[in-house]
């Protein structure tokens, strides 16, 4: 999605510059490392909050339009077995409280999207500054001339498609430098995981069926 990409980017940008290019011996050997910031977002105390409170909010954007779509549900109803007894101008009146309702919902529905997308944004980027500055401060310290992201993205080809070894693998480094345990990370997690940055999804508890005009 796009909100994953433009994140993971930001980060990209930043962490692909020359960490030692002043200080690596001129014909030296070059040591680049690598790491998956999805990976590392992922096992932050900071993500599981992020997606509690994009949780939270997206159970009172879904709230909300669930109400509206039950009361132009009612109304409908109401419209459907009384309609042949209305005079014209009332049921004119009430078709066009109708697809008013109904065009509510829609830009209800856009609205929410986006934003549930900003909320997810705006709670990622203090997380994102954080993961950097780490791989800042690991790049240094272990002497690294570059740290690439092995994930670029869904959809996208991986930054990294071969890895002879895991000896510059940077990953378990810079979870320490955030003061992570990646031995009790690893040991505690399930099977599968989800990436934290996952894109957040459009409010879907209102049906997508709408009260039409008889």
């Amino acid at each position: 999605m796009k909100q994953k990409l433009m994140a993971i980017l930001v980060v990209m940008t930043i962490i692909t510059t020359p960490l030692l290019a002043q200080t690596t011996p001129a014909g030296g050997p070059t040591k680049i490392g690598y790491t998956n910031v999805d990976y590392i977002i992922g096992k932050l105390p900071e993500a599981k909050v992020m997606q509690n409170q994009l949780e939270v909010t997206k159970a009172q954007l879904d709230k909300a339009i669930g109400e509206t779509y039950k009361e132009a549900q009612e109304k409908y109803e109401a419209y459907q077995k009384n309609g042949a007894n209305m005079t014209d101008v009332i049921r004119a009146d009430k078709e066009k409280e109708l697809q008013s309702l109904s065009t509510r919902i829609e830009e209800m529905r856009a609205n929410a999207q986006t934003s549930l997308q900003t909320k997810q944004q705006q709670l990622l980027e203090p997380i994102l500054t954080k993961v950097n500055n780490a791989i800042q401060e690991v790049g240094k310290e272990s002497g690294f001339l570059y740290i690439l992201n092995m994930d670029a993205g869904a959809g996208t080809t991986p930054i990294i498609l071969f890895a002879a070894s895991e000896e510059n693998n940077a990953t378990n480094l810079i979870l320490r430098k955030l003061g992570v345990d990646p031995d009790k990370v690893e040991a505690a997690a399930p099977a599968a995981t989800t990436p934290a940055t996952k894109p957040a999804t459009t409010p879907a508890t209102a049906p997508a069926t709408t009260p039409k005009k008889k």
